[in-house]
């Protein structure tokens, strides 16, 4: 028993320890020398790492307990719904309707939103099986350690980060939009212009930085009065939404459907991808899962029931915006409440602007807890400094990492316009819950050391034409092609793909409380959609996604591999030793009990 509680303080002391190792604990950064020995290991290391996959006790038990203290089980459904419901209806229907709406897609922005909607439900029953089984901070991170290996696991990691402080610097700079408006002024009025740093650079943002400093200090104090906040701020935030479509219907204007798609199919989907930004946030409610005293009905329930709400909200709203003016003449920054300024009711901007404000406040507040809880599981694994896995023993908060993904929010809001925002947050988004969607396959039918190697070629045969035919549609959508031919391949190869692993693949495990209904439509599905709207966004947003893939991958090389490698064989010495001074116990009393038997 002793020896148990040395191991697991060993690995305690790991994470967390105040020394001047927080940051490169690790042998390879001892000294130069260990250094450059272990990247001429690198080849050998990434091997290593790109063929090895956690299991879920690791990251439930010995990853978690790197950070020191416990996070405090303080949470229900209902928290997890209202959580939910204000991480996601924020800047994205109040700022982006109006924006994809007059220049993108018309009176169509609600098949738009409906579209982003069913990508996003899917996206939510995928996390939602692996939030229930794998209860721990780390979300998709976690989650993709478990069924695809470290290297992916860390390239979800970097986008996770991205699509978090991206995110949350796009709600910070809408933020200041609608304090303007309800003070009638212009947005720029409280910014600062300084031309020589570019267009797209050089609307500075100072109200969003101090947005981004009184959120922190929210989020640090604790997650059940951070629930207590946001719980009280959404139901605001949904009467201000009730009264949005009922009173704007009042005013509408049947002449305003008249023209329904102007811009097209083509149109409808291109904002379906710039719209999944505004159902960005419900990943986040499944990094509370390690604070949820019952995961296995809390997190369904919490999951599930706030994307209903959200998607119905945002089809209701997308309507009535439509219906009150023609799309031509939509603000698009201040979209619903200009609108109720140009039908005559110059007083309701003021309630519509105060009810934007207060649900872009709780998607912040939700964005930073989640965010947190992240960087908190990336850096238990020693991918990031470990510095950041540290846990607050009174708040029960990761303060470090608040702290840190905040302070870097702040700087992108600071400097970068809202449209770029959207759009290289869906692609980096949309990667990752592609992701999820493959790990969850994974999960089910491929088990190391159960799964033939028969059963496993198949998997993968019918992954990968699940894959490739969905990247083909993608890409011929994004070929501006206008005849039906590639779709009449690619459709049919999705369909028997997955068909095949449906009935020619036996799943090798079934879901232990909770599952995915229909296994492998719903998923394939999932990665069908996902990608699909990838394909639809412009290239400038892939070559900045590249270029912050291309970051990551020098890190992971440079350090981020040495790092995880290197602890990862820590961890499994610790563990041999302790097997060992078990066995060595369970000898000697053997051997006591045969002596005083003589």
């Amino acid at each position: 028993m002793a020896s148990e509680q040395g191991g697991d303080a060993g690995l305690r002391r790991r994470g967390c320890s105040c020394t001047k190792d927080d940051f490169l604990p690790e042998e390879s950064f001892q000294s130069i020398g260990n250094y450059f020995k272990a990247l001429k290991e690198t080849p050998s290391r990434f091997l290593d790492r790109i063929t090895t996959r956690s299991l879920d006790t690791d990251e439930i038990n010995e990853i978690k307990a790197r950070s020191g203290h416990e996070m405090k089980k303080t949470l229900t459904w209902w928290d997890l719904m209202w959580f939910g419901i204000g991480a996601v209806i924020g800047s994205g229907i109040f700022v982006l309707t109006g924006l994809e709406a007059r220049e993108y897609s018309g009176p169509a922005v609600v098949l738009s939103y409906a579209v982003s909607g069913v990508s996003a439900m899917l996206s939510v029953f995928c996390y939602t099986e692996f939030a229930v089984e794998i209860p721990v901070a780390g979300g998709s991170f976690a989650y993709l350690r478990v069924e695809l290996g470290d290297f992916m696991a860390f390239i979800a990691a970097g986008n996770i980060i991205l699509e978090y402080v991206v995110g949350g610097a796009a709600v910070a700079r809408s933020w200041t939009s609608y304090f303007a408006t309800l003070l009638n002024h212009k947005p720029d009025d409280f910014r600062v212009i300084v031309p020589r740093l570019g267009e797209d650079y050089s609307h500075l943002d100072p109200i969003a930085v101090g947005v981004c400093v009184i959120i922190c200090v929210l989020a640090v104090l604790g997650t059940k009065g951070s629930s207590r906040f946001n719980y009280i701020a959404s139901i605001i935030h949904m009467v201000v939404i009730l009264f949005v479509v009922i009173a704007g219907l009042t005013k509408a204007d049947l002449k305003n459907y008249s023209d329904f798609t102007p811009y097209g199919v083509r149109g409808v989907f291109k904002s379906a991808a710039v719209l999944f930004f505004a159902y960005i946030g419900f990943d986040a409610v499944s990094t509370m899962a390690e604070e949820t005293k019952n995961p296995g009905r809390d997190i369904p329930i919490g999951l599930v029931g706030s994307m209903v709400v959200t998607t119905v909200c945002y089809c209701l709203m997308a309507v009535t915006l439509c219906l009150m003016e023609p799309y031509s003449q939509i603000d698009p920054d201040a979209p619903f409440s200009v609108a109720f300024s140009d039908v005559g009711w110059d007083w309701a901007k003021y309630i519509v602007a105060f009810g934007a404000l207060k649900g872009m406040t709780t998607v912040l507040l939700v964005g930073a807890i989640g965010q947190a809880r992240y960087m908190t599981h990336i850096a238990r694994t020693h991918m990031m400094p470990p510095w950041l896995a540290q846990v607050n023993a009174k708040t029960g908060t990761p303060i470090n990492a608040t702290v840190v993904m905040l302070a870097a929010t702040a700087l992108i809001a600071f400097f970068t316009k809202l449209r770029i925002l959207a759009d290289l947050l869906s692609v980096s988004t949309l990667f990752i819950f592609m992701f999820v969607a493959v790990a969850l396959l994974v999960r089910r039918y491929y088990v190391t050391g159960e799964t033939s190697s028969r059963d496993r070629n198949k998997f993968l045969v019918f992954l990968g034409l699940i894959l490739a035919s969905s990247t083909a549609t993608a890409v011929y959508w994004a070929l501006e092609k206008e005849d039906w031919i590639g779709y009449c391949v690619s459709a049919p190869i999705w369909f028997l793909s997955t068909a095949g692993m449906k009935f020619l693949v036996p799943q090798a495990r079934a879901q232990k409380v909770w599952g995915v209904p229909l296994v492998p439509w719903l998923p394939s599905a999932s990665i069908a959609i996902n990608i699909f709207l990838l394909g639809s966004i412009d290239v400038k947003s892939f070559i900045r996604f590249a270029i912050w893939t291309g970051i990551l991958l020098v890190y992971y090389v440079l350090f981020g591999l040495h790092a995880t490698y290197d602890t990862a064989k820590a961890t499994l010495k610790e563990k041999m030793a302790l097997q060992e001074a078990e066995e060595g116990g369970v000898v000697a009393d053997n051997s006591g009990s045969t002596a005083l038997d003589h």
